[in-house]
């Protein structure tokens, strides 16, 4: 069985004739001929009936009619995914990103790369603290989303672009602050848990920032887990600004002001790539339409 053999098959299906499926297939209507019942010998069934004008399937014929017709779809699509590599596209790319970054406001240039190169895997990191950026050093990921301090490009190797300005905010549910009325410095909060989130990179190993020494903790691995803790009142801590709007307006959240603390912390966050990466078509289309990101917001 040949997929020359599917396709006359398929042409006799839906034309009913062997004249038409002679013009179609640009081949002389004895080859046809010959091709279906070769076919029909393989499989050992009789695929048309003979006996009117127009040739028609038989019951068996159908069966194999609709098997066929996703044969030639899978050949078809193996044909347009051989043809997107030799073009030199390629076969998949990694985007990570920082998890304080809204992954939402770029949905639409993931939507126009996912369009334009339907046969390039998109892969997804979700990265906390430092594993995006780690990401991209180990060559694990094409290119990177997340926030960066001044010194993270000193040796000149990375090229970043500006996307989005967010914030981490300091936030405890109301039935936590009850306990706490007069709420003034983070002292007053050694008792209760500190919720906080491990980095998936090695950059901040054996380090923590903002806690405070005696501080009780819990860690986790995601900010929705962290979110849900501190919603029940099981502890506080900084949250991303865009997963708490809902909340601090309906006041399921508050912000904790403590003076002795930095309550928010500004992110600056950048589209990442290697200076020294040589890119294909699709992270390259990927990377321009990032890099337009900012430059579009601002129209």
């Amino acid at each position: 069985m040949t997929l020359d053999q599917l396709l006359m098959l398929k042409a006799v299906a839906e034309s009913g004739s062997l004249r038409a499926a002679s013009e179609l297939l640009h081949k002389t209507q004895p080859a046809i001929s010959q091709g279906i019942r070769q076919l029909e010998a393989q499989l050992s069934i009789t695929l048309f009936n003979r006996e009117g004008y127009r040739l028609s399937l038989t019951e068996n014929g159908r069966t194999l009619y609709q098997h066929a017709l996703r044969l030639l779809n899978e050949a078809a699509t193996l044909k347009q995914v051989a043809h997107h590599l030799s073009t030199g596209n390629e076969a998949s790319i990694t985007l990570a990103f920082e998890a304080s970054f809204d992954l939402s406001r770029i949905l639409p240039i993931l939507e126009m790369t996912q369009n334009e190169f339907p046969n390039t895997q998109i892969q997804l990191k979700q990265e906390y603290l430092t594993g995006a950026v780690e990401a991209l050093k180990t060559g694990e990921a094409d290119i990177v989303i997340s926030p960066v301090d001044i010194g993270i490009n000193q040796s000149g190797q990375m090229e970043l672009v500006l996307l989005h300005q967010g914030k981490l905010i300091d936030v405890a549910s109301p039935r936590l602050l009850l306990r706490h009325p007069k709420l003034s410095f983070s002292n007053e909060l050694l008792n209760e848990y500190q919720i906080i989130v491990k980095d998936t990179g090695t950059g901040t190993k054996n380090r923590e920032y903002g806690v405070q020494d005696g501080q009780r903790r819990w860690y986790v691995n995601d900010f929705h887990t962290k979110k849900m803790l501190i919603l029940s009142g099981m502890g506080w801590g900084k949250l991303p600004d865009f997963l708490i709007i809902n909340e601090l307006a309906s006041n399921a959240l508050n912000t904790i002001t403590l003076q002795d603390k930095q309550n928010e912390i500004s992110l600056n966050h950048f589209a990442m790539k290697s200076k020294n990466k040589v890119f294909g078509p699709v992270a390259s289309k990927l990377w321009k339409n990032l890099s337009l990101y900012r430059q579009q917001q601002t129209q």
